[in-house]
């Protein structure tokens, strides 16, 4: 199972010597290219990182969402996996802009998402 382990803190609690600096940071949005990377750097195949990422949390917590099935709740991403773009933290649209990733370049960016089959983004 990977997860996002999303933790935001604000920049002042982050801005302090390593071993003073408050653990955490912001990862809901960096997930999906962080575990694109180990695909596209060769160290795991597709499918089984979003199996990892979907349906297994699913299956271990009992709901039903993370897979395509009849009766499944329509909750789906649409991905562009070999999009590039470069992170500027700034534009994250968490409350925190703190990223490990921040102004590196990253591959596979959503192009649209949908709860119960409804657009939430681009709203």
């Amino acid at each position: 199972m990977i997860v996002s382990g999303h933790d935001p803190r604000p920049a002042e609690d982050k801005r302090l010597p390593f071993d003073e600096a408050a653990f955490g940071a912001t990862a809901l949005e960096t997930l999906l290219p962080g575990i694109l990377s180990l695909h596209h750097n060769g160290g795991a195949p597709l499918l089984p990182l979003l199996k990892a990422v979907t349906q297994r949390p699913a299956e271990l917590l009992g709901l039903p969402q993370g897979r395509l099935a009849k009766g499944a709740p329509a909750d789906l991403i649409l991905v562009d996996l070999g999009k590039p773009y470069r992170l500027d933290s700034e534009k994250l649209l968490s409350k925190s802009k703190n990223s490990p990733f921040d102004e590196k370049l990253l591959q596979g960016m959503v192009q649209r998402t949908f709860v119960g089959g409804k657009t939430v983004y681009p709203s």
